[in-house]
């Protein structure tokens, strides 16, 4: 079946009024990214209120679950059925789970509704990014991305400081229910701002196979790199790491099989023959390897080798939040301007790998300023990494697979920190098995820090050099994009 023609861009009240509804765009992706990070202040707390056996670590992972399976669906029904019925869908969806969160009383309903809020949270990202790209012509999408990615950055750093305040002054139900007042300002501006219209054409029969297989295949991968992940202490061995492992490995094979077969694939692999559009997705996965090695092991040092308490372990690490912000409004702004994408990749993976040597040497004695420094150049190498990335992808595919593009871009993202996580967890509990009896507990720390975080940053600061060396050196010449009916 042919695929639906997209109606003009943007109509002219949407013109008039683009930033209030970027507003609304961001404020339901910023909740979105918040409740992935949020609640790892208050799981100690959540689980002594709580009765119920089921491990508390599943508060997260039962979230990240449903983010990461629905991000690419919600990208490739958005860009056949419109961003707008999908993005109210997504927050109807992300309240109706905040609001029974809050109202959980075992611990098994609360991972349940956790679960829920997943399923509409995957909406929020890929049609944000989408809209952004749709609602601004070329020369300000730059500096849109570049503050998105800001907004990104934001998130990671301030759900764990914001959970602890929450669950301190008042109760961590409230991590939950303080998404209500401002999703349902958001679902008002959205409902009002975004223009609307019937798709035209007939009506496309959803992949139903496709989404079956990709949901197993996903789902078992995160499954089994989630249990590895356990402090390291689940050996790969283990039949709760390699049996879903296993699976999932079967069902991407089985999953890729249907959709090389399937009329609309819920992942068009003709994408992939595209090497700016490979090279890209690698990217996005080896360079969530800086990023939530960065975000997890850094307050984790300072808590464990700087003796220092949650909130200010949060704290400690705005430099690298900075960076982070500074290097993608920077990249933003730079390729929207210049259109050069070779010079930006290649400074952020160099920026990125001077940071991850640098912490090579940190130990519990490290100065403050020094910390501080090799923070930011991690963070301006990262940056980068979440604007231009978005603009390099969304440049390399038609605009009829805007929003699936971007949803596969948060999905390699989100995989490659799953992966990110378990290789970590290994390195760090070896670190400190071989030794944590002739160190002590903070020096142990230094030393699994200095063996985490260069690692793992080097593979994003590679995968930015590699993207720099295999895509265009300029986007290409503006196309007269005509985005997916927003209705």
């Amino acid at each position: 079946m042919s695929a639906v023609t997209d109606p003009s861009p943007v109509t002219a009240a949407t013109r008039r009024r683009p930033t209030l509804l970027l507003i609304a765009v961001l404020g339901g992706m910023l909740l979105a990214l918040l409740d992935q990070t949020i609640v790892s202040t208050a799981l100690p707390r959540i689980a002594a209120d709580l009765p119920g056996t089921a491990p508390y670590g599943w508060v997260v992972t039962a979230y990240l679950l449903g983010i990461t399976v629905t991000g690419p669906l919600y990208g490739r029904l958005s860009d056949r059925y419109g961003r707008k019925r999908l993005l109210l869908i997504g927050i109807g969806i992300f309240l109706l789970g905040s609001a029974l969160c809050g109202c959980a009383r075992t611990m098994a309903q609360l991972i349940a509704c956790r679960g829920v809020q997943g399923l509409g949270a995957g909406a929020l990202m890929p049609l944000s990014l989408a809209l952004a790209t749709e609602l601004f012509p070329p020369g300000r999408r730059g500096r849109v991305q570049g503050a998105l990615g800001g907004v990104m950055a934001l998130s990671y750093v301030a759900g764990p400081f914001a959970g602890g305040m929450l669950t301190d002054h008042a109760t961590w139900r409230w991590i939950f229910l303080v998404n209500l007042p401002i999703g349902a300002a958001v679902v008002v501006l959205i409902a009002a701002l975004l223009p609307g219209r019937p798709p035209p054409g007939q009506p496309v029969r959803p992949d139903y196979l496709g989404i079956l297989t990709f949901t197993t295949a996903v789902s078992a991968l995160l499954i089994g790199l989630t249990e590895k992940g356990g402090a390291g202490r689940t050996p790969w061995t283990d039949h709760r790491v390699w049996v879903p492992l296993a699976l999932a490995a079967v069902m991407t094979v089985v999953c890729l099989r249907v959709e090389s077969r399937a009329a609309e694939p819920l992942i068009p692999l003709h994408l992939f023959r595209n090497r700016t559009y490979t090279v890209i997705s690698i990217a996005s996965a080896g360079s969530a390897f800086a990023l939530y090695s960065s975000v997890v092991y850094l307050p984790r040092y300072f808590q464990t080798a700087r003796d220092a308490d949650a909130t200010a372990s949060g704290l400690r690490i705005y430099p690298l939040f900075l960076g982070i912000v500074a290097g993608s409004m920077l990249a933003g702004a730079v390729i929207g301007r210049t259109g050069r994408y070779r010079l930006v990749f290649l400074g952020a993976g160099l920026l990125l790998g001077a940071g991850a040597y640098l912490f090579t040497q940190v130990t519990t004695d490290t100065g403050t300023g020094a910390l501080a420094t090799w923070m930011l150049l991690l963070g301006l190498g990262l940056g980068p990494a979440l604007s231009g990335l978005t603009l390099a992808i969304q440049d390399a595919v038609p605009p009829a697979h805007l929003g699936t593009a971007t949803g596969n871009l948060g999905f390699f993202r989100q995989v490659g920190g799953a992966l990110t996580l378990a290789l970590a967890d290994t390195v760090y509990a070896g670190v400190a098995h071989h030794d944590l009896a002739r160190h002590g507990v903070r020096a142990t720390s230094a030393l699994a820090t200095a063996a985490v975080v260069p690692r793992l940053a080097a593979v994003g600061a590679a995968a930015l050099v590699l993207t720099a060396v295999f895509i265009p050196a300029h986007r290409p010449p503006a196309r007269g994009r005509t985005p997916a009916p927003s209705g």
